[in-house]
């Protein structure tokens, strides 16, 4: 028994036609500023910065528990969090740059092989080392498994000597 499949060439392109539909607007006017693909583009790419602030409002860093009424110690709170998201971004940036540069990859929440995995769960696949302390000299990490040891290979000499 022999088939054939068939798609009328107007059917496939009103298909395509279809798919590639963006709705967005703007009170951007000025005939200097972005074309059409380059404002998509800009927000698309809002997703990393709004992925940043989901991690500082997340409850694991009890920023929704904090009460302050002095506008300096409000400023200081939101200097403490743009450092944190800046480090917590470089971090990420760094752990997926070395893993395509290195040709490495790391296990996801589903133990899948990825390259792109969020620092949070990078951070996370990190609890529960301990540290061993002998004569009040030596430290030794005990407990890094190969997840882990992936991580700290691809993060250069500093990260071995401290971890080893």
């Amino acid at each position: 028994m022999q088939t054939e499949c068939y798609v009328s060439c107007e059917k496939r392109e009103h298909a395509e036609a279809s798919l590639g539909c963006f709705i967005l607007s703007t009170n951007e006017l000025d005939k200097n500023s972005l074309n059409a693909s380059e404002l998509l583009s800009t927000y698309k790419s809002q997703q990393k910065v709004e992925g940043g602030f989901r991690f500082l409002k997340s409850p694991d860093f009890l920023v929704s528990s904090l009460y302050l009424k002095k506008a300096e110690r409000i400023e200081a709170l939101l200097m403490v969090m743009t450092l944190r998201l800046i480090v917590y971004a470089a971090i990420q940036h760094r752990i997926r740059q070395e893993l395509k540069k290195q040709s490495c990859v790391f296990p996801d929440q589903k133990k899948k092989p990825c390259q792109n995995p969020t620092a949070r769960w990078v951070f996370f696949c990190f609890q529960g080392l301990s540290v061993l302390r002998v004569n009040n000299q030596e430290e030794h990490v005990i407990g890094l498994k190969e997840r882990q040891w992936t991580i700290v290979q691809i993060l250069g000499i500093f990260y071995e000597s401290v971890y080893s």
